[in-house]
């Protein structure tokens, strides 16, 4: 038990102790703004305030986390360790500058808040975002800066003994859809034979698996059983079922083999709901997908990814709370890898125009497949080198490596010729 003692105990502050103490170091704390309960007390003590007492290991504050509302931040970013930084303060503090106060604004995404340049789906880019205009995008600076912090408390506080951290992985795959040219009703398996008839593209594989003379490309799952099943690894699934549109074109809900699979995955895996692209803009749409999945399954739901990461804060993550989504995987970039949030554990929502924690978990990922394939057209072997490297960074602080993958790229089939190898490999250095 650490006692923190600040002279405003504010929702934002109680907030990213229980981040850096309890998600990170999984270390209990207490709060207080009296003084004198504080110099008083025998625990491991922080002081977080803008004056040095006599007991307590002091981290000077800035104001950023006794304020409400949000505005524009004046951010320069220092060097600490080596490690970027930024809220500078004097000199009498721990460390030179409000790591509190930093965190916060990372792993809160305030500038997810602020006017930006969004793209044509409608999302908040990683150019825009501080971590990559500063080249910390790949680092899990909140972790690090957490781990800091711990060394400090124990060295002051030599009695006290944080829990030991262990590396984790998740492996989570998303189904778009399930299948390439079967199983998707009659109009839209006639058009695609058209289609690629008129282009002379892909009609005879299309013709063989629809006379069931060749395996569909996108059917990976008993490979997926079995791949999973040698390392030991419990995948999360998350299934698109929303109705068919521009953005949304998995195989119909109500056909019987799509069920089937759905079914079978969830006897042996946990499953999440996909939200379809349609849903972000109409929680009546999200609430349905829902159902049709714990229909289908006869679970409750509780896990959440959304298709094309569209994610707008805060009004997502309160679409999902109100419908009793308690774990969301979408906290991440289309664009880039890496840790958008800065933070490679799982964490609390923490909604800024309410000012209020909620009981949202966000769990972060770093690498997708799609990532390096479609947006920085690197090669199978380029993607592996770079996901490994992030994976170590994540294995050095203990946290959690996410990875998302989908199965149409476990197929080594067409355009991804190759990447079955790299989704083996990353399994292989996750579980050695």
């Amino acid at each position: 038990m650490i006692l923190v003692y600040s002279h405003k105990l504010t929702q934002r502050l109680k907030y990213v102790f229980n981040v850096i103490f309890k998600d990170i170091l999984k270390t209990e704390l207490t709060f207080t703004s009296n003084i004198e309960e504080f110099e008083d007390s025998d625990l491991p003590k922080i002081n977080y305030s803008t004056q040095k007492l006599n007991s307590g290991l002091y981290f000077q504050s800035s104001q950023f986390l006794f304020e409400t509302g949000i505005k524009e931040q004046n951010i320069t970013i220092n060097t600490y360790k080596d490690y970027p930084c930024f809220f500078s303060v004097g000199k009498d503090s721990t460390f030179p500058f409000d790591v509190f106060a930093a965190s916060f604004y990372l792993v809160s995404r305030y500038e997810e808040y602020l006017p930006q340049i969004r793209d044509h789906h409608d999302r908040f880019t990683a150019k825009e975002s501080l971590a990559f205009q500063n080249g910390f995008l790949k680092i899990p600076l909140v972790n690090i800066w957490a781990n800091y912090i711990g060394s400090s408390i124990t060295e002051s506080f030599p009695d006290l003994k944080f829990p030991e951290l262990k590396f984790k992985y998740t492996s989570s795959i998303d189904i778009d859809n399930a299948f390439a040219y079967k199983h998707k009703g009659f109009l839209r398996i006639v058009g695609g034979l058209l289609k690629s008839f008129l282009k002379g593209n892909d009609f005879k594989e299309r013709l063989n698996v629809l006379l069931k003379k060749e395996q569909d490309p996108y059917d990976t799952f008993t490979y997926q059983f079995e791949i999973h099943k040698k390392h030991n690894v419990k995948p999360i699934y998350f299934f698109l079922l929303g109705d068919y549109a521009l953005n949304d074109k998995n195989i119909p809900v109500k056909n019987k083999s799509f069920q089937s699979l759905i079914k079978s995955i969830s006897d042996y895996y946990e499953v999440g709901i996909h939200p379809s692209y349609s849903s972000n803009n109409d929680v009546n749409i999200l609430t349905k997908e829902i159902n049709r999945l714990q229909s289908i399954t006869h679970r409750n739901i509780n896990k959440s990814r959304q298709h094309f990461l569209k994610l707008s804060l805060p009004y997502t993550y309160r679409n999902l709370i109100d419908n009793d989504i308690t774990h969301d995987y979408t906290m991440g970039y289309s664009g880039q890898a890496g840790f958008r949030a800065s933070i490679c554990s799982p964490y609390k929502f923490y909604d800024l125009d309410n000012e209020s924690p909620t009981d949202l978990t966000i769990h972060p990922f770093a690498v997708m497949e799609a990532t390096y394939k479609y947006y920085l057209e690197k090669k199978p072997e380029e993607a592996l080198k770079d996901i490994l490297e992030l994976m170590n960074s994540v294995k050095n602080v203990n946290g959690t490596f996410i990875s998302v993958w989908h199965n149409e790229s476990l197929s080594n089939n067409g355009i991804w010729n190759g990447w079955r190898m790299v989704y083996e490999e990353m399994l292989k250095e996750a579980t050695n």
